[in-house]
C-alpha cells in the first residue's frame, strides 16, 4: 500500500541496520558510513538502529512528497523494513496479525502470500548480496 504508518510514530521503537546495511545505505546516500552514522544512526548497546523524527516518532527517512508519505531510502532499506508485515510477533497467531492490521492497511489486501513465500521472504535477511543492481555500482 505503500502508506508509511509502518515507518511513523506515536511509539518509539527501533530499526535495526547491520553493517552491510550501514554501508549499502551511505553510497546510495553518497556519503560515508561515518558520515550516516553520525547524522542518521545512534547506538544502541552493540547495535545501530536509525534515529526518528523528534516529535512524531517517525523514521528519519519517511519524507513527504507529493503529497504522500515515501521512504528515501526504499531501494536500500534494512531488512527488518523488507520484512514487514511478517515479524514474528505479527505471524505468532491470529492476534498479533489482527493488532498489526488496526495500524497497517495494506494487511489483507492487495497480493496474498503463501506460508512458501512468507519463508522465502523470511530467510532473504541478506539481501544486499545483490546490492550491486540495486544502487548501480
Amino acid at each position: 500500500m505503500g502508506c508509511g504508518r509502518c515507518c511513523s510514530g506515536p511509539g518509539e521503537g527501533y530499526i535495526w541496520v547491520t553493517r552491510p546495511e550501514i554501508q549499502i545505505i551511505a553510497d546510495f546516500l553518497k556519503i560515508t558510513p561515518g558520515q550516516l552514522r553520525q547524522k542518521y544512526l545512534r547506538r544502541v548497546g552493540f547495535r545501530a538502529t536509525i534515529i526518528e523524527q523528534p516529535y512524531t516518532r517517525d523514521c528519519i527517512f519517511l519524507q513527504e512528497a507529493g503529497g504522500q508519505r515515501r521512504c528515501t531510502i526504499y531501494a536500500v532499506r534494512p531488512s527488518q523494513c523488507r520484512l514487514w508485515p511478517f515479524w514474528p510477533d505479527n505471524l505468532a497467531n491470529s492476534n498479533g496479525w489482527n493488532k498489526a492490521a488496526q495500524r497497517c492497511p495494506g494487511i489483507n489486501r492487495g497480493k496474498f502470500y503463501s506460508f512458501d513465500e512468507i519463508q522465502i521472504i523470511k530467510k532473504n535477511r541478506k539481501w544486499w548480496q545483490d546490492v550491486k543492481q540495486i544502487v548501480g555500482s
